[in-house]
């Protein structure tokens, strides 16, 4: 009997097929034996949780997530502009070629230092005019004077007298004026009290020179050059003890970033940070970059900073926010170079949570999302634990 059920089952179902069915209902035995936790539920451990012995629990170190309140750093990139506080263009003051330069880009000059030399025919219109100013106001002046002598005389009117008084004044008028063009062209003050004093004077050449004290941060002529008057900039002369930087500020970190903030501007890797202030922020978005520029005062000792250098920038905040504070050293990154860490569970095993990373202050990240107060992270050994899960 037993032997023809056999080939019953032989007959219905190929070998292949009865070996399915036997698995299948040990596994379900199997299943319904496993054992459960006292609420009913399955362990909480898995199988990509990290367990570890009691001796290599004494190479991990761990720490409680605890909310705090923080001032948050906002890290971005700039580029030095010149202070314009203390920076100016020096333009043409009259036209003509430049016969020579006298000074170079990185020259340190005093205010009123030569700058460069420029053979301009406007010295020798200035000059003239000057001089008939002086000979038309010395001649009207003495004419007043003798009408004043003549009017107490009754030799002329009253009203030819007051007339002659005004041509005299007019006079006067226009040559003080003559006087101060050529004071604008920077011709100095000994030429101009020889012109006076009716002396021969030589040639005279136009000297441009530096408005102000400082360093020459450009030049923008060359030899041969044809300037005009008030239009042609030659140089830019900055004091350069002082300068900005313009820093990058984007959407998610605006509201932090308020004048007055302190700032930390590193120009290279291992350099020393040189401080700042944050004096004005743009009321504009940067179309291009989407970014608003918030303008830090930075002391520059040695001239270290130079323009259109980029720099890194750490605007400290001085408002306070909720954050959820971790060391970097408990950050690792998986596969797919997503941050995560390791959470200890109640059983004794790490687990892996991934982490929403927020700013960087320090040596500690602010994570947005994946952690909550209480929770026991690891912040040294986690790079055992993952060696030790990838086995």
């Amino acid at each position: 009997m037993t032997n023809m059920a056999n080939k019953s089952i032989h007959r219905k179902f190929p070998r292949a097929g009865a070996v399915a069915i036997l698995a299948a209902a040990a596994f379900v035995s199997f299943a319904g034996c496993s054992p459960k936790t006292d609420s009913g539920e399955q362990p909480s451990v898995t199988a990509s949780n990290v367990t570890l012995t009691a001796a290599q629990r004494q190479h991990i170190r761990l720490y409680t997530v605890a909310p705090s309140r923080v001032r948050k750093t906002i890290e971005t990139s700039g580029a030095v502009d010149f202070d314009n506080d203390q920076a100016t263009s020096v333009l043409a003051p009259f036209s003509g070629p430049v016969s020579r330069l006298l000074v170079s880009p990185g020259d340190r000059v005093k205010k009123g230092q030569p700058l460069a030399v420029v053979d301009s025919p406007d010295f020798a219109a200035a000059i003239g005019a000057y001089r008939k100013a002086l000979t038309a106001a010395q001649t009207l002046r003495r004419l007043a004077d003798m009408d004043k002598d003549l009017v107490q005389h009754q030799g002329v009117s009253q009203r030819e007298e007051a007339q002659a008084q005004t041509d005299a004044a007019s006079a006067e008028a226009d040559r003080e004026a003559a006087r101060q063009a050529l004071v604008s062209l920077n011709v100095d003050a000994r030429t101009i009290e020889n012109i006076r004093k009716g002396r021969a004077v030589s040639h005279v050449e136009g000297i441009i020179r530096s408005p102000i004290a400082g360093t020459v941060a450009e030049k923008l002529i060359t030899p041969g050059q044809l300037l005009q008057a008030g239009t042609t900039p030659c140089f830019t002369v900055a004091d350069l003890s002082r300068v900005w930087v313009m820093a990058q500020i984007f959407d998610s970190d605006l509201s932090s970033v308020s004048v007055g903030d302190t700032a930390e501007v590193e120009v290279g890797t291992g350099s020393a940070h040189l401080a700042g202030t944050v004096d004005n922020i743009s009321a504009l978005v940067n179309p291009d970059t989407r970014s608003v520029v918030a303008r830090v005062v930075v002391e520059n000792p040695g001239n270290s900073l130079k323009k259109q250098m980029y720099v890194r920038v750490a605007i400290k905040s001085r408002q306070e926010s909720d954050g959820m504070l971790v060391p970097v050293s408990a950050i690792l990154r998986d596969d797919e170079n997503l941050p995560f860490v390791y959470v200890a569970q109640r059983d004794g095993a790490f687990a892996r949570q991934h982490v929403t990373l927020g700013y960087r202050t320090g040596d500690q990240y602010d994570i947005a999302a994946g952690l909550k107060a209480g929770d026991r992270i690891v912040v040294d050994g986690g790079i055992f634990l993952q060696f030790m899960q990838s086995q």
